[in-house]
C-alpha cells in the first residue's frame, strides 16, 4: 500500500484528494494538514510514503514545509508532489531544490493523478521533459542566479557531465542515446551513475543539479 498524506489550506480540495486516494486499490490515506507547519508534524507522526504539498498557504508555505521534512532523517523514504496553481508557478522551482520529486496542476485529471502518485513511489520523478524545458526556460530568463557547482562535480567523468547536463535540459534517456549516438541502456546507466555520484534522489534533483551547477 502507498501512504498518502494531504497538505492543503482548501477543505473541498483536501476531501476531494482524499476521497479519490480513499477510493483507489493500493493507496491508503495517512493523513492531512491545512498548513506547512501542521504538515511537517503530521508527516513526522504518520510517516507517508507521499506527501501531495499545497505551495501558498497560512503559517510557514509548502516550499518551507518540504524543507523541513525532506530535512528528516526518519522521512528520507517519503516524496513530495507539489501542487499547484500554475504551470510555471515562480516557487516550484525551488520546490525541486529543496527535494519535491516534481509537480502537478491542481486541474489534472483523477486518473492522472493516481498514475502520477504511483510513479513517484514506484522511484520516479514527476518532471516530463516538457515541463523540464519550460521551468528550466522560464528560470534561466529570469533574474540571474549565481552559479553553485555541486561539492561532488568533480567524481564525474566527463561523459557523466555531459548526460547530466543533457538531462538538465529536458532530456530522455532516449533522446540523449539520440544525442550522443549511444545505446538507450548506456544513456541510463550514465544517468543512474550521476545520480548515484551526485546524491539525488531522483531525476527531478539531477535537474536542478544541472541548473545550479551551470551545466545547462
Amino acid at each position: 500500500m502507498i501512504r498518502v498524506m494531504i497538505v492543503d489550506d482548501q477543505d473541498l480540495i483536501r476531501l476531494g484528494l482524499r476521497t479519490l486516494v480513499e477510493n483507489e486499490d493500493g493507496l491508503d490515506f495517512a493523513g492531512e494538514a491545512a498548513d506547512g507547519l501542521a504538515a511537517v508534524t503530521v508527516a513526522q507522526q504518520t510517516r507517508p510514503d507521499i506527501v501531495l504539498m499545497d505551495i501558498r498557504m497560512p503559517g510557514i508555505d509548502g516550499l518551507e514545509a518540504t524543507r523541513r521534512i525532506i530535512a528528516t532523517p526518519d522521512l528520507d523514504h517519503t516524496r513530495i508532489i507539489v501542487l499547484t496553481t500554475f504551470e510555471l508557478d515562480e516557487y516550484v522551482f525551488d520546490a525541486l531544490r529543496y527535494g519535491a520529486s516534481g509537480f502537478l496542476l491542481k486541474d489534472t485529471k483523477p486518473d492522472e493523478l493516481i498514475q502520477a502518485i504511483k510513479l513517484v513511489a514506484g522511484g520516479g520523478a514527476l518532471l516530463s521533459p516538457s515541463v523540464t524545458r519550460r521551468v528550466i526556460s522560464e528560470f534561466a530568463s529570469g533574474p540571474s542566479r549565481a552559479v553553485k557547482p555541486h561539492p561532488r562535480l568533480g567524481t564525474l567523468t566527463q561523459r557523466e557531465l555531459e548526460i547530466v547536463g543533457l538531462v538538465g535540459e529536458g532530456l530522455t534517456n532516449d533522446e540523449i542515446a539520440e544525442r550522443l549516438v549511444v545505446s538507450p541502456a548506456t544513456a541510463r546507466t550514465h544517468v543512474s551513475r550521476a545520480m548515484i555520484k551526485l546524491g539525488a534522489r531522483d531525476r527531478a534533483q539531477l535537474v536542478v543539479f544541472a541548473y545550479q551547477s551551470g551545466l545547462t
